[in-house]
Order: C-alpha cells, then structure tokens, then sequence
C-alpha cells in the first residue's frame, strides 16, 4: 500500500507492479466530490470526432501518470510499470474498474515541464470509432480526479506555464483554422514566436528609456527644477551631471524611434489582418450584367438564382474562396438601379454598404449595354454605379460574345465619371463571357495577381506584427503613452515617468505579460476546441 500525497487517495500495487485505485465504502459525508478546482487532471479528444484510422484522447495534469496506470495495461510480458517518457509504448486501454480490455493503443507519457502544457500529459492512439471513444472517455471519467477539459484549456495552461504567449496561443488557433496557403504562412509566423520576439523588443527599449528617466528622477534631488531644464536645453552640463542628463535626453531620443517604428506597422492598411480573416471583395454593377453568373463561377456551384429577370438578387449572398492563395470573401450584391419596389430598394441600400466597405470592390458590366459602339471603343459608366466606385475598382465586362467585333482591349477607353475616381488613369478590367467561358481564366490569373500584389508585396510573412485587431489597440495606445511623455517638460520627469510605465504595459498586454482581465484571456481561449 502507498499513500498519494497529492491526490490524497490510497494506491494498491498488484503482482505486475500496476497501481490500480483503492475504492473505499466510505459514505458520501466522509468523502465528498472533488471540486473542478481540486481535480487539476483534464481530458478531452484532441482529433475531430467520427469515423477515421486514429483518435488521440489527451490528459494533463498531476494524475495524469497515474491515469496511465489506471486505464493501461501490457500487451506483452517483462513490461515495467513506468512508461519511458516521450516514447510510443503499444498497450491496452481498460476500464480501470471491470478490467474490460476496450481497445488497443498507442501511448505516449511527456514528463512536465517537457510537454506541450507543462504539466505531465499522457496521450492515447486509439481507433477512431463512435463506441470505442465513449467507451474510453467513460473509463476516465470514473477516476475521481479526473474531469473533462474546458475549450482552449490545454492550450491556456501552456500559457499560464510560459510555453506559449498571446500571440502564439492565437497564432495556434490562426493555424488551426487557416483555410488558404497565405493565412498558414501568417499563422505559422505567429505559432512560432516571431511576433512575441518583435513585441519583447519593442517593450525593452521602453523599459530601457524607463531606466535612464528613473536616473533623471533620482539625481534632480540636487538640482532645481529650473536648471534642469536650462541645461538640457542649452547643452550645458556639469561634469557630475552631464552623465545622467544626457541619458535623459537619449531616453527623449529613443522614444522618438520607438514610435517611428510602431506607426510603421500601424501604416500596413491591415494587411495582417485582412490575410488572416479574409479580402472582402465585393461584386457589384447593374441588374443583369452577370453579378450572380460570376458569382456562380467563383463559388464552382449554383450559390445565387440567376434570370433574365432585373432585381433577382435582393440580399447580400456571401461565402468564402480560395482565389491564387489568398482568403477572399465574396459578396454578391442587388443591382444597382432606381426602383420603387421597397424590398428591392433595401437590397440596393444594402449593396451599397457592402460595396463601401469591401477590402476590393468589383464592378461587372454588361459590354452591349456600356459599349457605345465598336467604332470608338468607349465603355459607358451607368450614373446609378458611378457613386459606388472607389480609385482601386476592379471592372469586368461580361458578355464578350454577343459583340460581333470586340475592340481590341488596349483600346477600350473608359467614360470620364466622378466620385473621386481617377478618370486619368486606366482602370484595371478584363472581358470575358461567363456564359462560353471564354477569357474567364485570364481574368482569374489577374484578379489573383491583384490580390498578391496589394497584400504579398513586400509583406514579410515570417514576421507580419499586427494581425489581431487588440494588437492594434494596445500598439495605439503605445503611441499615445510615448507621445505623452515627449510632450512632458524635465521639470514633470516624475510624470513622464508613469506614462513610459503605461507604454510598457499596453505592449505587454499584446503579449499577455500585463494581461490580467480574466474576460480577455477568457474570449481567446473559449475559442479554441476542447481538445486544444
């Protein structure tokens, strides 16, 4: 018999040197339910539930070698009865109460802090079949101090052990749920701590301005407010004082790059987070012109009802594609038009605002209708679009084969049209046919080359800074804490001080080393699957 300190439970070792759980007959009052406080052991499946070759079922915590115990037994003799640490072991999964043998597994036991949480974690390969994973959660579920894990949990005590920051724990869920090659190549960056060294970075060199402010704050006891300021303005320094005085004017000096350096990032038009949330590009035009045809071939399937009928598309349709890559949310939109039917007039109001607030709007033209004649080549803007149309507005003009002679492309000329919208400069526009198909892969290999060169261009993906709106809001907040104390005069050193302190902690917070808001770290991990 042996007595576990931790658990407080009584552990009988039988002939094969396995542990196996003394149950007691003691009444409810002398042994009462452990709180989900007092049973720190989780578990839950870590593989997506149904049918498949493997499931792993994953358990941390400080039980977790003696769950290894409790619901594994030998394939073969000679077995010991410590598993080998980080090393797969063949044996059955039983039900630590009946014995019953309920599967064959593969089992793997990482010794803490030498695990993904810290902590020591036992995992199990069983088959992924609906009455095996039940009957093995059912298993650990009768070992009393053992519960089933919360959303995110695994993933929030790698957090809380030092393993992961905020940045990596959402550069984890960012990879879990990359749908397209550019958001795994801005997620990996992420997981991999690039962001949590450049964010390290940055939050030392304000420290480091702290320092030489705090030495201002202590040797200004020996001189008066008004020298202070007299000697860093005109450069006159004792030979005492010039060391510390000029590590003032050096922190002044720092600050001033630290904030070049983060608006820097600021100024990326969201590039991060556009490519790891998705482009909205937004399909627009008038009735008839091939929205929803479009839309339809982008989608590869019959998405929105198309007919020769104006106003059929009344609401904003949307989905998500990959276009060369790139996330791209696309919204097909009612046509554009005067109207006096009400439903139809809340669907043109809801494509405008669509359109207005796209990352990329694209507006589709029917030819025969914007055409003036092949002679001139002029493409005719209709006014209901002209309002809609940004200086990046793509076009496409649909139906090329109902013109008996296109016009070469070079020379299709667009009408002059306002809203801003530079009439200088050649708009970029393909033509095509939804209908034939013809100039349709064209225009994909440059709606695709669009998308790289606005959002790849020199957009470093090992190391892309801002890809989470809160880390814009702390990184802003930064900016206006340094401004803060630029602005401050030596004489309120003491003041500028804190506001350095407050610089240092929204940058922190990006990182979770001053993030102390239980329903921030609460929103980021809930989101996560259970078994991560």
């Amino acid at each position: 018999m042996d007595y576990t300190a931790s658990t407080g439970h009584l552990r009988r070792f039988d002939a094969t040197g396995y542990a196996s759980r003394t149950h007691t007959t003691l009444s409810a009052k002398s042994e009462p339910t452990l709180s989900d406080a007092q049973r720190r052991t989780i578990y839950a499946l870590s593989t997506p539930p149904g049918k498949a070759g493997v499931a792993v079922i994953r358990v941390s915590g400080p039980d977790a070698l003696d769950v290894w115990r409790q619901v594994t037994r030998k394939t073969k003799s000679g077995d010991t009865p410590t598993p080998t640490p980080w090393m797969l072991q063949r044996r059955h999964v039983v039900d630590p109460e009946t014995e019953e043998k309920l599967d064959d597994s593969l089992t793997v036991f990482f010794k803490g802090p030498k695990s993904f949480t810290t902590e020591d974690t036992l995992e199990l390969h069983i088959h992924s079949g609906r009455a095996v994973l039940s009957a093995v959660l059912r298993a650990l579920a009768k070992l009393s101090y053992c519960r089933p894990a919360a959303p995110g949990e695994f993933t929030r005590r790698a957090f809380e052990g030092g393993r992961l920051d905020l940045t990596q724990v959402e550069g984890l869920r960012d990879l879990i749920d990359a749908e397209t090659e550019a958001q795994r190549r801005v997620a990996a960056s992420g997981a991999d701590g690039i962001a949590r060294a450049r964010y390290a970075a940055l939050r030392s060199q304000i420290l480091e301005c702290l320092v030489f402010v705090e030495g201002f704050i202590d040797f200004g006891e020996d001189v008066d407010e008004l020298g202070q300021e007299a000697m860093i303005r005109e450069g006159k320094f004792s030979v005492g004082s010039i060391a510390i005085l000029s590590e003032a004017v050096l922190a002044h000096d720092r600050a001033l790059n630290i904030i070049k350096c983060i608006r820097s990032h600021l100024n990326d038009n969201r590039r991060g987070e556009i490519l790891r949330s998705g482009i909205k590009l937004a399909i627009f035009g008038p009735p008839n012109a091939g929205k929803s045809s479009l839309f339809n071939f982008l989608a590869q399937r019959d998405a929105a009802i198309t007919s020769p009928i104006p106003g059929t598309t009344r609401d904003v349709l949307t989905l998500t594609l990959d276009i060369g890559g790139f996330p791209v949310i696309l919204s097909d939109t009612a046509g554009l038009r005067k109207t006096f039917d009400t439903v139809e007039q809340i669907g043109v109001g809801r494509a405008g605002n669509t359109v207005k607030e796209a990352d990329l709007s694209l507006c589709v033209l029917s030819l025969p209708d914007v055409l003036f004649s092949p002679d001139n080549a002029l493409v005719r803007i209709p006014d209901e679009v002209k309002g809609h149309l940004k200086p990046d507005t793509l076009f496409l003009l649909n139906k090329s084969d109902t013109i008996a002679s296109l016009p070469p492309k070079p020379s299709l000329t667009f009408m002059e049209h306002d809203n801003g919208y530079d009439s200088t400069k050649r708009p970029q526009f393909w033509t095509a046919s939804l209908r034939t198909s013809e100039g349709t892969q064209s225009f994909l290999d440059g709606l695709a080359e669009v998308l790289r060169t606005r959002y790849a261009d020199g957009f470093d993906y090992t190391s892309p800074l801002i890809t989470h709106a809160r880390h814009r809001d702390f990184l802003e907040q930064a900016v206006l804490h340094l401004e803060e104390f630029i602005a401050f005069s030596p004489s309120q050193v003491d003041i500028a001080a804190e506001s350095l302190r407050y610089a240092a902690r929204a940058i922190g917070s990006v990182t979770g080393l001053d993030v102390s808001v239980e329903e921030v770290l609460g929103g980021i991990f809930s989101s996560f699957c259970v078994g991560k």
